[in-house]
């Protein structure tokens, strides 16, 4: 059979199509995406809020949170809101458009956050830091350590209750008492979350809540996908253990990082989105049964592709594995109890296609948390990508509840 025509026919088509484009590390990407000691501040704001005390034990010394701030704080100091970045974001959740840069890019949550959206910086002053453990300014695997040198491997284990620690220090230290709003999604809703617990213990007075498509508990699911994204990094061969930051563009671990990415990213939109959306197409003139890609595979290799540019592999590592470890009842009598101790009003929004935090976990929250309202759900197609593209539904959930809790 392999002398047939047919079969030589096939065989000389497949030799003389172009296939797969050249790979992530090919293109030159840099070693890594972060924000590197010394480097411009741009539009970051920097506070320094000593060592900190880690839950698994130890001390971080030094820490530094990144953070950018729109509107003006009143005289009572009672108008202040706190917004939490997900996995990947970062502290620019908006354009400042009282003072408009040029060049400036558009934040995460443009459509939440702003003169006269439901996060009204004409009324508000809102605050968003980088998280502890994350790449872009605040204490992580690439800022330097003590000896002057970037953290890399050396970089300690941190909790989602960590990286609430450092925002409550990082809060006394802006001078503030209270937040009057604390919202966040996904792993800006888990530390939303502990907020509601660790801030009033450590005096610091949280108004009003608000939990988007997150969970009081890593699930066994959330962490067997984690698995092989943790895994894929630690394999690429220029991961070097997780010291990489002294090596010449090219030879960082984006390829592991960017194949994390497309394994995350499918558990963050729908089934029945990439199916409608791609289904079977192929990729312009690529032909997949030659060695081309159908569209779907493009549309995650374009995802990598962009997280490589903007991210750190061991932030990514080190911030993934802080979800696996959130367990709100942890030490608290369990996860009954613990929701139990949130006593102020809470927002809980699930999105119903959401493979990755499951809206179930969303009503068990608001079942058992005393002050929650029942769950408000984003119906999409989009899966938990939802609340970064469902404006139309969320903004309305959220206008309205801070109109009813967090008037100032």
């Amino acid at each position: 059979m392999s002398s047939s025509p047919q079969f030589q026919a096939r065989e000389w088509v497949r030799d003389s199509t172009p296939v797969r484009p050249v790979s992530l590390r090919a293109r030159m990407l840099p070693v890594s995406g972060a924000w590197r000691t010394g480097s411009p501040a741009g539009l970051r704001s920097f506070m320094h809020i000593g060592d900190l005390e880690l839950e698994a034990g130890g001390v971080l010394p030094n820490v530094s949170v990144a953070y950018e701030t729109w509107g003006t704080l009143n005289e009572a100091g009672d108008n202040a809101i706190l917004v939490l970045h997900a996995l990947t974001g970062d502290s620019h959740v908006t354009r400042n458009t009282a003072h408009p840069i040029e060049g400036e890019s558009a934040g995460w949550w443009e459509d939440m956050v702003g003169p006269g959206a439901p996060i009204d910086t004409n009324k508000f002053f809102v605050v968003a830091p980088n998280v502890l453990g994350g790449c872009q300014g605040t204490t992580g695997p690439a800022t330097n350590a003590p000896d002057d040198k970037p953290w890399g491997s050396q970089f300690p284990v941190i909790t989602i209750r960590d990286q609430v620690s450092a925002e409550i220090e990082f809060t006394k230290a802006l001078g503030l008492t209270s937040w009057s709003l604390i919202i966040g999604a996904s792993m800006g809703g888990l530390r939303v979350l502990e907020w509601g617990i660790m801030g009033p213990e450590r005096g610091v007075r949280v108004g009003a809540l608000g939990v988007i498509a997150a969970s009081s508990q890593a699930t066994g699911d959330q962490i067997a996908w984690a698995h092989p994204q943790i895994a894929v990094i630690e394999a690429d061969p220029y991961f070097n253990g997780g010291d990489y930051y002294d090596a010449p563009d090219g030879e960082g671990p984006t390829t592991g990082l960017g194949i994390a990415r497309q394994i995350a990213h499918t558990t963050y939109r729908s089934a029945r989105e990439l199916d409608q959306r791609f289904g079977r197409i192929p990729q312009n003139a690529e032909d997949p049964m030659y060695g081309g890609r159908f569209a779907v595979q493009s549309y995650l290799d374009h995802h990598a592709d962009k997280l490589a540019k903007r991210f750190d592999a061991n932030s990514y590592l080190v911030l993934t594995q802080a979800m696996l470890t959130h367990d709100l009842g942890r030490d608290r009598g369990g996860i009954r109890d613990a929701l139990k101790l949130i006593k102020c009003p809470t927002l809980i929004v699930a999105v119903d296609s959401d493979r990755l935090f499951l809206p179930q976990e969303s009503h068990k929250m608001s079942t058992l948390i005393p002050g929650a309202e029942p769950t408000k759900i984003l119906h999409s197609d989009f899966g938990h990508d939802g609340f970064l593209i469902e404006f139309d539904q969320l903004a309305p959930m959220v206008g309205k509840f801070v109109r009813k809790h967090v008037g100032v």
